[in-house]
């Protein structure tokens, strides 16, 4: 069987610094909902993601192909099993596998939305639910949730979008510096991808370790708890943003609390809320707010 490919390495990615940190504050936190990353194509999508698993290694990547279907996402129920007195038989699916991971959906926009939906439920749980006639069976799935998508080919309805926590919007590269940079590192890699990861290995580790230390943190419930300074600062920046509902001011105070971790930061400051505003807003603004 052939060996996966080496992943590009996290701390060798240039040029989208609104990328990298995306990615790394929903690590941080998965109950922040995931990362929807719009831009077209060649711009290190998929590239980013596997990156990001690569640095939570041994954690899996699991990419959900277009035209998968519902039951070989959240797995099957032997009903006849079950029925015949015998404990509850299931086969996991692709939820169950990415637990721990990272779970990758490219053109997550041409997705049937009843699937979307159960993606993200399961992001914002960190629990995969299957249910069927009155048979039932739970099991974690706690993974960081990366959806791509090309917005030509097609929008996602806003009910959705608004499920996703953070949003980033990639361009092309139009600075020659930074172009000729991309292209440089990535012919380097493949040239060579061994000797290219192992020139990065000291900031790859370094980069691990602050990531597990941040994700550590945030496991005690306690940690870290947003001042009151930094409750208003949240609720400036939505309702000067004119969305709907309050799961934006939520996902904000996570992605801020996250950041807050990530720089071992003694306490949530507005600074944070600012920092993260727009990966929290930028798709979920009303038409014509600032």
């Amino acid at each position: 069987m052939p060996s996966l490919p080496d992943p590009y390495p996290f701390a060798a990615l240039i040029g989208q610094p609104q990328l990298t940190q995306a990615l790394l504050l929903a690590a941080i936190d998965p109950h922040i909902g995931g990362v929807l990353i719009e831009g077209p194509r060649g711009t290190a999508k998929s590239t980013a993601a596997r990156a990001l698993a690569a640095l939570l290694a041994p954690a899996p990547f699991v990419t959900v192909p277009l035209g998968a279907a519902l039951e070989s996402v959240i797995g099957t129920l032997d009903l006849n099993h079950a029925l015949a007195g015998h404990a509850v038989r299931f086969a996991p699916g692709l939820l169950a596998r990415a637990d721990g991971g990272v779970l990758y959906v490219d053109e997550i926009n041409l997705l049937p939305d009843a699937l979307v939906d159960v993606l993200l439920d399961a992001a914002a749980s960190g629990v995969n639910l299957v249910e069927r006639d009155g048979i039932s069976h739970a099991h974690p799935a706690r993974f960081v949730l990366i959806g791509t998508m090309n917005p030509e080919e097609g929008e996602l309805r806003p009910q959705l979008l608004d499920r996703l926590g953070l949003s980033v919007q990639l361009a092309n590269v139009t600075d020659a510096q930074a172009r000729q940079a991309i292209v440089k590192a990535r012919l380097a890699f493949d040239a060579d991808p061994a000797a290219f990861t192992a020139r990065y290995a000291s900031a790859q580790a370094q980069l691990a370790a602050q990531l597990a230390a941040a994700r550590a943190l945030l496991r005690d419930p306690h940690a870290l708890p947003p001042p009151e300074a930094v409750h208003a600062s949240v609720a400036q920046h939505c309702i000067a943003a004119q969305v709907d509902g309050l799961r934006a001011d939520l996902v904000m105070l996570r992605a801020a609390r996250a950041l807050a971790a990530w720089q071992s930061a003694p306490a949530i400051t507005p600074a944070h809320v600012a920092e993260v505003a727009e990966l929290v807003l930028r798709h979920r603004r009303a038409p014509g707010a600032p």
